[in-house]
């Protein structure tokens, strides 16, 4: 009798991967929204709302798996049911049909599909090839006439690549890169389809110059990926290749296929209608050119350091791919900050405008702004379009720091005004500001800036790398500066976001303020540390003030 251990794990089949279904967007949604929460904040949601078992029940399952405070647990998971993230994933666990929820549902899929179509093709070819050569010896031997050249059996390989037809966008509300039809004047070169499948799968070492976005895994491409381009770009010839959570650029000169090629892939797993809105298919010489979705009506290009002035008209080809576009130099001077200025079409969304800007990735980044909180306080604002007067003047002041402080893939940029604050002796009226970048990966980084009236850029008073502050899960924020007046006299400014009740000073200068902004007149080199109180009774920590060397945050979590 076989022992256990030795057997194999069921199931198990033959020759077949399983794997789960891919997700909708609403499953992404849901997927986000429960990600962030603790394990066993999560198995009390799931229990109570997708299986809708009762309350005591729910306690009594979480008691017996350990959990250390199953009533707190519980607490959460009801208030993530009653936030707008928590909707998604009980309408998705409810709804008829399979979904990525679905633990029950998987996908079955040949391990080696194009291994095996490419094996059996050789071996027709070599049995043709075999057949040719017995045929011709035996012509010979009966002194038959000998053809002036051979020509060799070759076929172009045909690529089990997916290809999305072109009027899906406008019918489904999963609007992303699952979307794009495949475009190009080459979507039917097999050759060089296969050339790009076989590069992304293997690439020559030494041959190929590939690139990978920091995070995203570098295994082949799972299943069979779509083709979203393949034509000439630039005196390049680009194919553009999407496997559900990766995109892949491969390049080749001239269109031969000899010479140095390059890929580059970067993740894209939880694109939408913005953040899937373009991608770089050519960059050099201080400008790129990028592919716009199917769904962009109307192009444009604008300089975030003049907000005042209109955009300019951008050419798009049929295929979708735009003009050479500036980019931001790479070197620290800051004489522009252009950015790609898009509206969606009418047939998915109404009067939805908004902006990309190039910060050397894939995929362009999209920038969103968040205004300061009314007079009322909470809830909070969200982040909105920065196409607007407000955002665009907001954006100019801020611009010149775009790209600092990350050195990872970045998927989108809000700025977001937390507190404004009137100057003492004389000061203007400045703006406390929050922009935050967040990866592909979900990481972000948080720069936090203070701008006077005027035009001149904001100056950068904190940094903080990993961390949630200024996001949907970090939504409290305090931060601190030295600052000179007018007149010569050095301050502590600090300021608090819209929970924060009041603000402390401790150190070589003690004041305190009953509400969300203080400033207090100290020694330039006054060594201090702020603090807030939320309306909950919590304490919150400023974000470190950035003096010089690498950035670093306390109490921001």
């Amino acid at each position: 009798m076989i022992p256990a251990w030795l057997l194999p794990r069921l199931p198990i089949v033959i020759g077949l991967r399983l794997f789960p279904r891919s997700g909708s967007a609403e499953d992404m949604t849901a997927s986000q929204s429960l990600t962030s929460e603790e394990p066993t904040t999560r198995a009390a949601f799931v229990l109570r709302h997708l299986d809708r078992l009762p309350e005591g029940d729910v306690l009594e399952v979480l008691r017996a798996a350990g959990a250390d405070d199953p009533v707190e647990a519980l607490r959460r998971a009801d208030r993530l049911r009653l936030d707008t993230a928590g909707a998604p994933a009980v309408t998705v666990s409810s709804s008829p049909g399979p979904s990525e929820f679905d633990a029950c549902t998987v996908w079955a899929q040949p391990t080696d599909l194009l291994r095996r179509r490419r094996r059996a093709r050789v071996a027709a070819a070599g049995v043709l090839a075999g057949l040719v050569t017995v045929t011709t010896l035996v012509l010979a031997d009966h002194d038959a006439p000998t053809p002036d050249s051979a020509k060799p059996f070759s076929a172009p390989e045909s690529q089990p690549l997916r290809r999305t037809p072109p009027e899906v966008w406008a019918d489904t509300s999963r609007v992303d890169f699952t979307a794009w039809p495949a475009r190009g004047d080459r979507t039917h070169d097999g050759d060089l389809l296969a050339r790009a499948l076989k590069t992304w799968a293997r690439p020559a070492r030494g041959a190929t110059h590939v690139s990978v976005s920091p995070g995203t895994p570098t295994d082949p491409p799972s299943g069979s990926p779509q083709l979203l381009y393949a034509g000439a770009v630039g005196g390049q010839t680009v194919v553009l290749l999407y496997d559900g959570r990766r995109l892949a650029r491969y390049q080749e000169p001239g269109g031969t296929g000899e010479g140095d090629t390059a890929l580059s892939v970067a993740l894209a797993d939880d694109a939408d209608v913005t953040t899937a809105a373009a991608v770089t298919v050519a960059a050099g010489d201080g400008s790129a050119r990028y592919l716009l979705a199917p769904w962009i009506a109307e192009a444009g290009t604008r300089d975030l350091l003049a907000p005042d002035s209109a955009a300019r008209p951008l050419d798009v080809s049929a295929d979708g791919v735009t003009e050479p576009v500036p980019v931001a130099p790479a070197d620290s001077a800051c004489a522009r900050r252009p950015v790609l200025q898009l509206r969606s079409s009418s047939r998915i969304v109404e009067d939805h405008a908004f902006l990309l800007t190039d910060l050397g990735g894939l995929s362009p980044v999209h920038l969103t702004y968040t205004p300061l909180p009314g007079e009322e306080g909470p809830p909070a604002r969200r982040p909105r379009e920065a196409t607007g007067s407000s955002a665009l003047a907001a954006w100019s002041r801020l611009a010149c720091h775009l790209g600092g402080g990350t050195g990872d893939a970045v998927r989108s940029v809000n700025l977001w005004d937390f507190a404004d604050q009137r100057l003492p002796q004389g000061g203007e009226d400045a703006v406390w500001s929050c922009f935050r970048a967040v990866t592909w990966r979900g990481s972000g980084d948080v720069t936090v800036g203070l701008r006077a009236e005027g035009t001149a850029p904001a100056r950068i008073v904190a940094r903080a790398r990993d961390t949630a502050a200024c996001s949907r899960y970090g939504q409290h924020v305090v931060a601190h500066t030295r600052w000179r007046s007018p007149q010569g006299d050095w301050y502590v400014l600090a300021a608090g976001s819209r929970a924060v009740t009041s603000l402390t000073i401790t150190g070589d200068v003690a004041a305190e303020s009953n509400g969300r902004t203080l400033a207090k007149r100290a020694r330039e080199d006054a060594e201090t540390s702020v603090s807030g109180r939320l309306t909950t009774g919590r304490g919150l920590s400023s974000l470190a003030e950035t003096d010089s060397g690498e950035p670093r945050c306390s109490g921001c979590d």
